[in-house]
């Protein structure tokens, strides 16, 4: 297969293995992965717009590291471990159906760290399979002993700066594996927040009704208390009170609030229909029914305030109307007098703005989906733009999300509320497949990112960085300010202990941040003892402080630090937009922590996400197509070409199957192509030693500047990452302008004409070179059948001649094609019996009138006539004005290039434009034969036309 054999050839020639030379170096890396499955379509897009890249960069001239390594810390492995342990048939099923582990493989993976070696060699060969240029030398996996020194190195560093410290802190928690998680640990729910929530407590009897919300300042405005009737709810004594509850919501908040027991199970229909009292007004509130009222958020009771939330409002509609519940609960004379109590005012909103927003979205009931939607709107711009309305004593004239604080420090203070977390949405579920919760840890190690100082810090970070796309800035610097302080520790899982603390791991996003940093040096380490490598070699290595305390030779130690200096600091790192607010931020804070400046990343691009045939892609859900199994079906070029072609990477990306087979003969195409221009040579191509040819015919001039143009477009795009850009150029487009010309030059393609063999020879060569980046074995084959020099992934990359692109010369054959579509036109109006066409010449006086108006720049007719006649171009002023008028149409339409020699170019293309309009064509460069009057219509650009 031709794949493997240029896979083999560049292996053996080591050429990408990067070491420090005289060349700009360019260092790129993409977010390293968690080798628990098999790589799918979606990890193919990931690692190819790197290499992409990566060639690209190569091509022109630069020395680039593209190095690649195994992230295995953390749970996710024990998990699945301990899932093919039990013998779990979902576990089972995946990783011998999706995964296609074979099943003599499956018990191994009883073993966490077997799983580890079993996917990360799989991922290994796939990417060897795809054609990445990598150096392998660098290749590590997070649980090596070298790499675990390194982490104990940064965590220690970090710690000396008081960047970590233990305290009580809300965290993402399993309690079947009794660890934080992160998004890493996650089958369900990567990237939902944590909410801190207001628990209201309204007493009822001995009890107390708790309700949970984001908006403690709307107490004012509480009209009634929701329980939902279809839900379990349970008693529990919560530090000597009683407390109702959903069940769902004690396994949650038990993890927050010590000793949080259940005394009975409660039936919530025994309270509906019931009096609370609100705690802070005194009013006695009614209990009333509510489907819409999860079990598992919040406290499972819910307090309404029906003026600022829409869920309230339809609800409270619905209950109204509803003479079945009314009659079941005995709420009769209760539910007519409950109408909502305003508590704040925003612009463009009336005085209930829930019922303003339910009206303008059209809102129906309370089972309505666009709900969320109504609520998260009007949440957003009261916090942002509401205001206490005056007449609520204490807080009245205040701006919502001031009065919000104050009063939910007064309600806690006076124990009328205390505080609890929640997940902003579910379910979040472990990779061992239970309900995590949020935890209150109080032992724990956390990140001080919520630190001031550490934070404007990072933001100097960002503020050098480039980000592509550009308004994902915004995102980071949002991040950046809003990242509270993180768990870095946990009890169980793969990684490096923390030095000062054993019975801690680090955990898998802490341990991943500066990791950049190793891959430069990672060639040196894999063989080292790993306790030579102490604090004080990596201090200097990375810091160049010098100790008593280093034990490496100081010359190995010189060479490792002239390492780290030739390829720091990173140029590009890549990552998904999901992790934009953790690790992607993490970086630019670590970095700040530990590195001086001259060391801080340079450049982040973020990408989209993979679906497949619309839907979002999924192992876990089984909705994937493994990459090696595309690689099969398909080859690696076409999967690269596809992923490139199909969405910028930033934007999320569709695999099709449809759309790939077309990219596939698209392929072909192109290397049939090759052997077509040897075939029109009727000899060997020699790609190295094309015989020039002086070109005058302007079509073959058309094709070298559509070329031209086409590498200058398709540089510009990939020097800023745009994948699907530079394809349109190097590939759609100039393809169709090849078929063109082809079509253009068909009358000669059996005559060997040398213009044409030069011309097709030309485009073949850059085209091999442009395209090497996307399909690089196929073009390593081409450049190799067809006479190319050396490899050509390290060809230099075609340069656009910017003499050769001619927008006259665009023109020119844009003339031509207009002329045969205007004559052919006309042919179809007066009948297709036509012998003879004529074609006049605009004159040169209307050039000149063209050159004014253009340089007028807008269709002012008096100031194009005005400077026409101070210039005496023609003496004729009425049929100046006439043309004038005709220009001010045109000249907004049609882009003005200067003269052209229309009467040469017509010439030049006399054979073909006859052959496309099946007459004889005549060029008249004057009116002496002119029987119907029509050359005084010819205009530049636009030749009169007469068919006899």
């Amino acid at each position: 297969m031709t794949e493997k054999k240029w896979q083999k050839k560049w292996a053996d020639e080591k050429l990408f293995e990067s070491n420090p030379n005289d060349k700009e170096k360019l260092f790129i890396t993409v977010a390293f992965p968690y080798p628990s499955g098999a790589m799918h379509i979606g990890h193919g897009r990931t690692y190819t717009v790197p290499d992409v890249y990566a060639r690209f960069k190569r091509m022109e001239g630069y020395n680039v590291l593209f190095p690649m390594a195994w992230h295995v810390t953390g749970a996710p492995v024990i998990g699945i471990a301990d899932r093919i342990k039990r013998k779990d048939p979902w576990t089972l099923d995946l990783y011998e159906n999706v995964h296609r582990v074979p099943k003599d493989e499956l018990p191994k993976l009883e073993d966490p760290e077997y799983i580890v070696r079993y996917f990360s060699s799989e991922y290994n060969e796939v990417m060897h399979d795809m054609g990445y240029s990598i150096d392998w030398r660098r290749e590590f996996r997070t649980i090596d002993p070298t790499y675990k020194k390194f982490i104990e190195w940064q965590i220690t560093t970090l710690y000396e700066k008081g960047l970590i410290a233990k305290g009580e802190h809300p965290v993402k928690y399993c309690p079947h594996d009794e660890n934080p998680v992160g998004d890493h640990d996650l089958l369900e729910g990567e990237g939902v927040g944590v909410n801190e929530l207001t628990l209201l407590k309204f007493p009822i009897d001995d009890k107390i009704l708790v309700t949970a919300t984001l908006r403690p300042e709307t107490i004012v405005g509480a009209t009634n208390i929701w329980l939902n009737p279809d839900v379990e709810y349970v008693l529990v004594d919560a530090e000597g009170e009683k407390w109702v509850i959903t069940k769902e919501a004690h396994y949650n908040l038990q993890h927050q609030i010590k000793d949080l027991e259940i005394i009975c199970e409660i039936d919530p229909n025994d309270l509906i229909g019931k009096m609370a009292t609100n705690p802070f007004t005194g009013n006695e509130l009614p209990i009333f029914p509510a489907s819409f009222v999860s079990a598992s958020y919040g406290s499972g009771v819910v307090f309404s305030e029906p003026a600022d939330a829409p869920a309230d409002y339809i609800a409270l509609q619905d209950l109204k109307k509803n003479d079945e519940l009314i009659a079941k609960y005995n709420l009769e004379g209760i539910i007519e007098n409950v109408v909502p109590i305003p508590v704040c005012t925003v612009k463009g909103y009336g005085e209930i703005p829930a019922a303003d927003i339910i009206e303008r979205l059209g809102i129906t009931d309370q089972n309505d989906e666009k709900l969320h939607e109504a609520t998260n709107e009007l949440y957003k711009i009261q916090h942002s733009k509401g205001t206490i309305l005056d007449s609520i004593p204490g807080f009245g004239g205040k701006k919502v999300r001031f009065a919000r604080e104050e009063l939910k420090d007064e309600l806690i203070s006076k124990n009328m509320a205390t505080i609890m977390y929640d997940f902003a949405e579910r379910p979040v579920v472990c990779r061992c497949g239970n309900n995590c919760v949020v935890k209150i840890m109080d032992d724990q190690w956390f990140m001080k990112y919520s630190n001031p100082e550490w934070t404007e810090k990072t933001h100097e970070v960002l503020e050098r960085e480039t980000i592509i796309p550009p308004e994902i800035k915004n995102n980071f610097s949002y991040y950046i300010d809003w990242l509270d302080d993180w768990a870095c520790s946990r009890k169980v899982g793969l990684g490096t202990r923390l030095p000062w603390d054993n019975k801690w791991l680090i955990e898998p996003l802490t341990d991943s941040t500066i990791y950049m940093s190793y891959y430069s040096i990672a060639r040196f380490l894999r063989d080292m003892n790993p306790d030579d490598l102490n604090r004080a070699f990596f201090d200097k290595v990375f810091l160049n402080k010098d100790s008593d305390d280093i034990t490496v030779a100081p010359e190995i130690v010189k060479e490792i630090r002239d390492e780290f200096n030739y390829w720091y600091p990173l140029d590009w790192r890549l990552s998904a937009k999901d992790l934009v607010g953790n690790h992607l931020s993490f970086l630019m804070f670590h970095h700040s922590a530990i590195f001086p400046e001259d060391k801080w990343p340079k450049g982040t691009v973020v990408f989209g996400m993979g679906l497949l045939e619309g839907n979002k892609m999924s192992s876990s859900k089984g909705n994937v197509i493994l990459l090696k199994d595309a690689i099969e079906d398909y080859t690696a070029d076409v999967v690269r070409l596809f992923l490139m072609a199909s969405a910028e990477p930033w934007q999320d990306f569709d695999w099709r199957e449809k759309e790939v087979l077309g990219t596939k003969r698209r392929l072909e195409w192109f290397k049939e192509f090759a052997g077509k221009v040897e075939e029109i040579k009727g000899s060997a191509l020699d790609l190295s030693n094309i015989e020039k040819v002086e070109l005058t015919r302007t079509i073959d001039l058309w094709m070298l500047s559509q070329l031209n143009q086409h590498i200058k477009a398709s540089t510009e795009a990939l020097e800023v990452f745009q994948t699907r850009k530079a394809l349109q150029e190097s590939l759609f487009l100039l393809k169709k302008d090849i078929d063109h010309y082809l079509y253009r030059v068909n009358h000669l393609l059996d005559k060997k004409d040398p213009a044409v063999i030069y011309v097709l020879s030309t485009v073949l060569e850059s085209w091999i070179r442009l395209l090497a980046p996307f399909t690089p074995h196929t073009c390593e084959e081409l450049w190799s059948t067809y006479g190319g020099q050396g490899f050509v992934s390290v060809a230099k990359w075609p340069e656009a001649d910017e003499s050769l692109i001619s927008l006259e010369i665009e023109k020119s054959e844009e003339l031509v094609q207009n002329l045969i579509k205007d004559i052919n036109h006309i042919k179809q109006m007066v009948g297709d019996d036509a012998q003879k066409v004529h074609i006049y010449l605009a004159p040169d006086w209307k050039w000149d009138l063209y050159k004014i108006a253009d340089e007028v720049g807008k269709p002012d007719i008096g100031q194009i006539m005005g400077r026409a006649i101070k210039a005496d171009i023609y003496d004729n002023k009425k049929e100046i004005a006439d043309v004038a008028k005709k220009i001010g149409r045109e000249i907004t339409k049609t882009r003005y290039v200067g003269k052209i020699d229309e009467a040469q170019i017509i010439y030049d293309a006399l054979e073909y434009i006859s052959n496309e309009v099946s007459s004889e064509v005549i060029v008249h460069t004057d009116d002496s034969y002119d029987p119907q009057n029509k050359a005084k219509n010819a205009m530049p650009y636009k030749p009169a036309i007469l068919i006899e």
